[in-house]
């Protein structure tokens, strides 16, 4: 009944997701500014009322805080950079920072005690870093391993830790208390990690450098991903993304608490 339940869940996510990618698409019904608020009464029967968010008021102001920032200065910024960066370049700065992030994958994999998968994921960044010359080509995917997306978040819930309640952050946008936890985690693993190799000790703009390749990589994450505020048509959306958010992670996490399962 669970996998049933499950798989049901993916189908209506799916569907929904290529809904909201089509009016995006088309550029139907595309808002400049935020559509009127809609009340929760109007949604009573719906799927998406149920998912736990007691702090809606804020939630609401920190979507739209995330919109603004989004319109007026992130949006503008990667526009710019994808305008002034060929194509080609783009790419190989996406590769270099995904393989990065495999560093983020192998440490959770590891904590989940996946064997294969972190064998699998140790053995991308190895290829990338040397066969792809630093992680600027993607070799390891032709050669059959593919990329294990982890964090602490599921890594959490492999081991049983409830989501807890709906969380909006600024800038990172939908997440939960067990994801913004997920989060700091995996944000002081890389900084630790980043600390002790620190390829930039000893140079004259060594702040610099580092802010820029940050900045770099915000830019770059922000460019990978196809979501735009208030770009759906839908005049619900603010719940609409937390049902899909919650809905995708608690999928996810149900998979993982399977492997768990079968692993025993």
């Amino acid at each position: 009944m669970r996998i049933i339940r499950i798989k049901c869940r993916a189908i209506l996510i799916a569907c929904v997701v290529a809904t909201l990618t089509a009016c995006a698409g088309s550029g139907a019904n595309i808002r400049s500014e935020i559509p009127p608020r809609h009340s929760i009464s109007e949604l009573r029967d719906e799927p998406f009322a149920v998912v736990y968010d007691p702090w809606e008021g804020f939630n609401r102001h920190m979507y739209k805080f995330d919109f603004y920032f989004d319109k007026y200065l992130f949006l503008p910024a990667v526009r710019g950079y994808e305008f002034v960066t060929p194509v080609f370049l783009q790419d190989r700065i996406s590769n270099f920072y995904n393989n990065l992030a495999e560093v983020r994958n192998f440490t959770n994999n590891v904590f989940q005690l996946k064997g294969k998968e972190s064998a699998k994921t140790l053995g991308r960044f190895l290829t990338n870093s040397t066969i792809g010359l630093g992680g600027l080509f993607d070799p390891a995917s032709k050669l059959g391993l593919e990329r294990s997306y982890q964090d602490f978040g599921k890594t959490l819930g492999y081991w049983g830790v409830d989501s807890g309640p709906y969380l909006v952050l600024p800038i990172f946008g939908p997440s939960s208390v067990r994801d913004t936890g997920g989060l700091m985690v995996d944000s002081g693993i890389t900084y630790g990690i980043y600390t002790l190799v620190d390829p930039f000790r000893g140079a004259d703009n060594e702040f610099a450098i580092t802010a820029g390749l940050e900045t770099l990589n915000a830019i770059d994450t922000r460019h990978q991903q196809s979501f735009r505020y208030y770009e759906s048509g839908f005049p619900f959306e603010y719940y609409m993304v937390r049902f899909i958010y919650h809905e995708k992670r608690e999928i996810e996490s149900g998979k993982a608490g399977k492997d768990k399962a079968n692993q025993q």
